[in-house]
């Protein structure tokens, strides 16, 4: 993604809620807030959309044999609380929670599985904010995309905390403990630097 991170402050001690997120416009641009804090980011680059696209399709290609749940891309809001409404770039919900979790409108709690894809401008909040959101919310698996070093990182949620269960680069194969059987060649995923 090209462009800055930016925050639009909403004041020191207000909060937006989710009641505000849905009077934010449909502009094109992916608006969530974190903890009340309102983030805006611009659109995506091609790069972002290829890994995002090939990603999605290599996902759903396996649950297509392997049928325990969905995925879901952006644009598809998660809402974790009526402080906490993101936008990830990619989500599984299993089987055994679709009906509890996904609504017409949204997921409504924590999915099994996010994936977000940085760039140098959202990295930080990537690696940061949007992991402590996610792991204190729950989300069993955390994958943090990096086009520009061509490489994806893996979390898990054990005792609460995130440890990493892999660090892949483009000539690996990923695997994922949420999609048990997945195995995923990164060079059919990362575009070339």
């Amino acid at each position: 993604m090209s462009g800055k991170d930016t925050m639009k402050p909403a004041g020191s001690d207000v909060k937006l809620t989710y009641d505000d997120f849905l009077q934010f416009p449909d502009d094109g641009k992916r608006h969530e807030l974190i903890d009340g804090e309102h983030y805006v980011t611009p659109s995506p680059n091609t790069k972002h959309q290829q890994v995002s696209g090939n990603l999605h399709w290599l996902i759903r290609s396996y649950l297509e044999t392997h049928p325990i749940g969905k995925v879901f891309y952006a644009p598809f809001d998660v809402l974790f609380s009526q402080f906490d409404v993101v936008e990830p770039d990619l989500l599984f919900v299993s089987s055994a929670r679709l009906s509890e979790v996904v609504t017409l409108k949204h997921v409504i709690s924590a999915p099994d599985l996010i994936v977000e894809i940085g760039s140098p401008s959202t990295r930080r909040r990537d690696e940061t904010i949007k992991r402590r959101l996610y792991e204190r919310s729950g989300v069993k698996e955390y994958w943090i995309v990096d086009p520009v070093h061509a490489a994806i990182e893996v979390l898990v949620l054990e005792n609460g905390d995130y440890v990493r269960y892999g660090l892949f680069g483009v000539a690996d194969t990923l695997r994922s403990r949420v999609l048990s059987d997945l195995e995923i060649s990164l060079a059919e995923v990362l575009p070339g630097r």
